[in-house]
């Protein structure tokens, strides 16, 4: 992708809140990127709880597979890499930013028209770019407004790098709205990411909104027989990652490290 025709969006990080992100805005889309490098933090945790939807708790590592997975079928793309570095091209009314990424393969470019940071816990590629940071001992955070804003036109910050409470189900929904926010200011039309039964808005005499779709029964029935078959597959068999503990603990007997 080169300069003269960046992404919609880049995406920094690729945990709970940055494949929410990318979900959203991907089935609103946009043309996303997500660079990731490492795991996410959640996948340490031995039984994920409190997480709507799963009323005994869910694996942690079957969890991001799960967000993974999502992503990749709304259309959002992804990479492996490190962003070692953000440089704002743009401006307020016509925002680009260009993200050095590293990688096995060597070092790259990326530009896009926005960008969400959804890293956990560096922030020092973000260094110059004119965003608010906060250090807290070993962690920085960024200054967000309440929709994902940072002071930087076109530059979203959105999970645990925003200083929220440290939950995955309050990582996710701070990450989609601030996608939803994204998808505004980019005067993407949107009204509701919404499924209707048919009808719901054309016998009423009215066009169905941006971002909303009516399906028949048929449908309807042959979509719900795919999320069946779907987390089905997912659920079939003990997920076949190890648990993971601190990277810290160099020397673990357990063989919760990678080796």
């Amino acid at each position: 992708m080169s300069e003269s025709q960046p992404r919609d969006v880049l995406v920094v990080g690729g945990g709970v809140a940055g494949l929410t992100a990318a979900t959203f805005l991907a089935r609103a889309g946009l043309d996303t990127l997500v660079v990731n490098e490492g795991e996410s933090i959640v996948r340490r945790n031995a039984h994920l709880e409190n997480v709507a939807g799963f009323p005994a708790g869910v694996n942690s590592r079957l969890f991001t597979d799960l967000l993974t997975e999502q992503a990749d079928r709304s259309g959002a793309n992804r990479q492996t890499g490190r962003v070692v570095a953000l440089d704002v091209l743009g401006d307020a009314d016509d925002p680009r930013f260009r993200a050095t990424v590293e990688s096995e393969a060597g070092e790259e470019s990326i530009t896009a028209t926005r960008v969400v940071a959804a890293s956990w816990s560096d922030a020092s590629y973000l260094e110059g770019t004119g965003v608010e940071l906060r250090d807290a001992g070993s962690k920085t955070y960024v200054d967000v407004d309440d929709c994902g804003r940072t002071a930087v036109s076109g530059l979203y910050a959105a999970g645990r790098i925003t200083e929220i409470y440290h939950q995955t189900v309050v990582a996710a929904g701070d990450a989609a709205e601030t996608a939803i926010t994204l998808v505004h200011d980019s005067e993407t039309p949107f009204y509701n990411d919404w499924v209707t039964p048919t009808g719901y808005f054309t016998d009423r005499g009215r066009e169905v909104p941006p971002a909303c779709e009516e399906i028949d029964a048929d449908e309807r029935e042959r979509r719900e027989a795919e999320s069946r078959a779907v987390m089905q597959s997912f659920f079939a068999e003990p997920h076949a990652e190890p648990q993971r503990t601190h990277p810290s603990l160099v020397d673990d007997e357990l063989g919760r490290l990678d080796e």
